[in-house]
């Protein structure tokens, strides 16, 4: 073997770990969205992991009512004299549970129709085009709240309707990005040597979509948890005894200028939540997108 054959061997040794580390790189090297998953990150773990370490009942009205924050009771209790931090920790669990739903069925509504708008073009492009504009044309929120009245208020019609509404989003950047990955060469040349649309879809299509639709979801769930706590506090949401930020911003409502912690704790718990994923959202943004990488 020779020396040269040799240290280029050495070299591609070299190489490889440091193009494997890069990603790991700009990820730290990204305070943003190191800021938004540690924002995630200890929220998920206090709606998993905090009804077990606060034991109280968040329906218990055994306490007196609208005690201030005290070492019994660490963010005070409600007009009916229950733990404002249980349900403060019960209503984490609840606004990520919808979130997440909702955004799964905004994905997989709005993927699927993305997909065959892209793929087939054509008047099946101008059908779902057509559908995907005029629901965009009525605001998101209206639109959620005809859907949740016309379900009935509960907390799966939100999701229901959450998933609804933002659908045509994930259509719309599907249906993009389909259309730059069918005009590629190397898709060209696999539909030219007879690959069933099947195969086409799932070995070229896909792949190519999940940097784009992983920005998308991050930036939707946090829109999706601002939404269902404006169904709950509209009454549309999370129906009582079970806790929602949007509800007990709802009944805090009477008791902002003598208990105004009742205000104060689950608005800061859905601001937080919020910038959480946004923060990650742009974070991935710049980790993912080939032309922000570059800068």
């Amino acid at each position: 073997m020779s020396v040269t054959s040799t240290a280029l061997r050495a070299d591609a040794a070299v190489v490889g770990p440091r193009r494997r580390s890069r990603p790991l790189r700009r990820a730290l090297s990204n305070p943003i969205g190191l800021a938004g998953a540690a924002i995630i990150f200890a929220t998920v773990v206090a709606a998993a992991l905090g009804p077990v370490a606060w034991r109280v009942d968040y329906a218990s009205e055994a306490a007196r009512r609208l005690l201030p924050p005290s070492a019994a009771h660490p963010m005070g209790t409600d007009e009916l004299g229950r733990d404002e931090l249980a349900r403060v920790l019960h209503g984490a669990w609840v606004s990520l549970e919808v979130g997440i739903i909702a955004v799964v069925i905004a994905f997989v509504l709005g993927g699927a129709a993305g997909i065959l708008a892209g793929f087939y073009r054509g008047r099946t492009d101008a059908v779902v085009m057509r559908t995907i504009d005029v629901m965009f044309a009525v605001p998101g929120l209206v639109l959620a709240i005809l859907i949740s009245g016309l379900l009935g208020p509960s907390r799966v019609n939100a999701m229901i309707a959450i998933g609804i509404v933002y659908a045509p989003a994930f259509g719309r950047v599907v249906r993009g990005s389909a259309l730059s990955v069918m005009s590629l060469p190397h898709v060209e040349a696999a539909r030219s040597l007879g690959a069933s649309d099947a195969r086409i879809i799932a070995r070229h299509l896909v792949p190519n979509l999940i940097a784009p639709v992983l920005i998308l979801t991050t930036a939707y769930l946090s829109t999706a948890i601002l939404t269902e706590a404006a169904l709950s506090f509209l009454g549309l949401g999370t129906q009582p005894p079970e806790p929602s930020w949007g509800s007990m911003l709802n009944a805090s409502r009477s008791y902002m200028e003598l208990a105004p912690w009742l205000a104060v704790y689950p608005g800061v718990a859905i601001m937080l939540v919020v910038l959480g994923f946004n923060f990650l959202g742009d974070g991935l943004r710049d980790l993912l997108d080939p032309q922000l990488r570059e800068v």
